[in-house]
């Protein structure tokens, strides 16, 4: 049966109360095997230091580690301090990227699913300004794919994915720009030759997540961050899990920040938490 590895995440933050929340709550299937890496006396909650970035950070890596060596078949991470991470010496934007870094993978993505939304990122932790500029044919099929092979995991025989526009209305045919023509309905028919889903689009983004949320489609590409993830989190904040896709062992984590202003006040929800823990347990 597998084992789960669960991070503590930033001592100081809401991670180690709503990791001990939801593995009180939860009934894990029978045979799983849990454990919480990382120092609960590295932080005051509320305050966090360099100490309390150096235990999350050092978590991480036992986290993989452990991956690497076999002795652990999925991990979820509990939330983390990029700025205390990056102030430490942690060269990434995030956690996915790191996870991605360590096992050498280049074909990955971020995904978030709720129970009312999921949602993939054609671009993940980028300024808006350079999202036009980053975006490509190969990137938006490299996520789709990974989109219906993760779908198909859950059960999802052959996935409905609509891709999103990046400009208002779909660009309306280059009248508020051109990269639904140069590029992303050139990914979705590319896509559609690869027979593995059904990618619909480049849909109109202020219109497509009703549908989505409707169950009209199984799941929205997104082309950026807060495109993908304001929606999510207005209709999933409490049940959403961020996957990272692409990875030889499941990641998932709790669609939430540190909240340190929650911190050690028995305030946080530990729904997310719960979800990411149940999901990390059927994708091993």
């Amino acid at each position: 049966m597998p084992r789960i590895i669960i991070t503590l995440g930033d001592p100081a933050g809401i991670g180690p109360e709503v990791i001990d929340q939801a593995l009180a709550a939860i009934d894990l299937p029978r045979g799983v095997e849990v454990e919480v890496l990382g120092d609960r006396s590295a932080g005051s909650p509320g305050k966090p230091d360099r100490r309390s970035a150096i235990a999350a950070l050092t978590a991480l890596h036992q986290a993989v580690e452990q991956l690497k060596n076999g002795s652990a078949d999925a991990v979820v991470t509990g939330p983390v301090s990029k700025e205390g991470l990056q102030a430490v010496g942690f060269p990434f934007p995030g956690q996915t990227e790191f996870f991605a870094d360590a096992f050498g993978v280049t074909d990955y993505g971020m995904l978030l699913t709720g129970n009312t939304l999921t949602v993939g990122l054609a671009t993940i932790h980028e300024p808006l300004a350079k999202v036009a500029t980053l975006l490509t044919e190969d990137g938006i099929i490299r996520m789709g794919l990974l989109m219906a092979g993760f779908l198909k995991r859950r059960g999802v025989h052959f996935p409905e994915i609509a891709v999103a526009g990046l400009n208002p209305h779909a660009g309306e045919h280059g009248a508020f720009g051109d990269e639904e023509i140069r590029i992303i309905a050139p990914a979705i028919a590319r896509l559609n030759a690869a027979a593995v889903a059904t990618f619909s689009g480049p849909s109109v983004p202020d219109a497509i997540f009703r549908e989505a949320a409707l169950g009209k489609i199984d799941a929205v590409l997104a082309m950026y961050h807060d495109q993908g993830l304001i929606p999510l989190k207005l209709l999933d904040f409490d049940t959403a899990v961020n996957v990272t896709l692409g990875l030889p062992k499941p990641r998932t984590s709790p669609d939430h920040g540190t909240a340190f202003s929650l911190a050690g006040k028995n305030l946080a929800n530990p729904s997310s938490m719960m979800a990411a823990i149940h999901l990390a347990c059927e994708l091993a």
